[in-house]
């Protein structure tokens, strides 16, 4: 029996060895590998700002020519816009209206001024529109005249020498009309044949100054006389006179009861550029239109847009 009894424990024995170590096989765990290499990555590097580009700084020479109604005007913006811009130099002449568009169409200047619209002749020459103010402008006598308003009709009859005293006009001062001109380039004298004279011709007669300062300082020197100018020409030594009983005034202008006044006009040839565009565009543009025009005895561009 306890032989037997041996056999079998022996037996159980080595059969409990090897459930053991069967069992300690099934739950060993392999070592974990170490990978030296940086995980693998599709992201790509973030990229470097942008540079902010400097603005480029203008530099050049614009030219102007034409208008003398809107000299003064163009030469206080071509003064302030070389001051914000001192690698520019902004030349401005006068010459009227007529010179103007004639030398921005041939190119001798890069702007051409001018009281009055491009006519046919300019149809082709592919000239682009800037207006840069309204310019009211009066009839104005020297300060001896005893006449403050003339009806167009008077006033027409004056510029065409069919009135040539006083007189004929108050009844009572017996005195030869000296008419004073612009020349046939002038866009002031074309406003005022168009508007006064229902584009009837001038006399002849009387004197011809080349600009509107020369006609201002001419009248207010000259008794008895009679001319028109652009109201930033106006002084203390002339008299602006009313017509058909209405002075000049922005409210006067913008109901349509005062008629003498013009669009100003500054043309370039094809679309402007570099420093000319920008010296349009100071112009034209709100810091100059908001206030300066007025103190120029100039309205803005856009008073008669509805």
């Amino acid at each position: 029996m306890l032989k037997h009894f041996s056999r079998k424990g022996s037996l159980a024995m080595m059969t409990v060895l090897l459930m053991g170590v069967l069992a300690a096989c099934g739950t060993q765990t392999a070592a974990p590998t170490t990978d030296t290499k940086a995980p693998a990555t599709n992201a790509a590097a973030p990229a470097a700002p942008a540079k902010a580009e400097t603005p480029k700084e203008l530099t050049g020479t614009v030219t102007a020519s034409g208008s003398s109604a809107l000299l003064p005007l163009v030469k206080q913006a071509a003064t302030e816009f070389m001051e914000k811009n001192p690698k520019v130099t902004v030349n401005v002449t006068a010459g009227g209206s007529g010179t103007g568009l004639k030398n921005v169409a041939d190119g001798t200047s890069d702007i051409g001024n001018s009281d009055v619209a491009a006519g046919d002749e300019y149809k082709d020459k592919n000239l682009v529109d800037h207006v840069a103010a309204i310019a009211p402008f009066a009839l104005i006598v020297n300060k001896n005249v005893p006449v403050d308003n003339l009806s167009k009709q008077q006033a027409a009859d004056i510029f065409m020498g069919k009135i040539t005293n006083w007189k004929d006009i108050d009844g009572k001062t017996d005195a030869k009309i000296v008419v004073v001109h612009r020349p046939d380039s002038s866009g002031s004298r074309t406003l005022v044949k168009q508007i006064v004279l229902d584009n009837k011709d001038f006399t002849k007669d009387g004197v011809t100054q080349e600009s509107s300062g020369a006609v201002a300082t001419t009248v207010g020197s000259t008794q008895n006389s009679i001319g028109y100018v652009d109201t930033p020409y106006l002084n203390d030594t002339i008299k602006a006179l009313k017509f058909n009983d209405v002075a000049f005034s922005k409210d006067t202008i913008k109901d349509g009861k005062y008629p003498l006044y013009g669009v100003e006009h500054m043309y370039t040839k094809g679309e402007a550029k570099d420093a000319v565009k920008a010296f349009l565009d100071y112009i034209t543009g709100p810091e100059f239109q908001g206030k300066r025009v007025e103190e120029l005895k100039f309205l803005q561009a856009n008073l008669l847009k509805k």
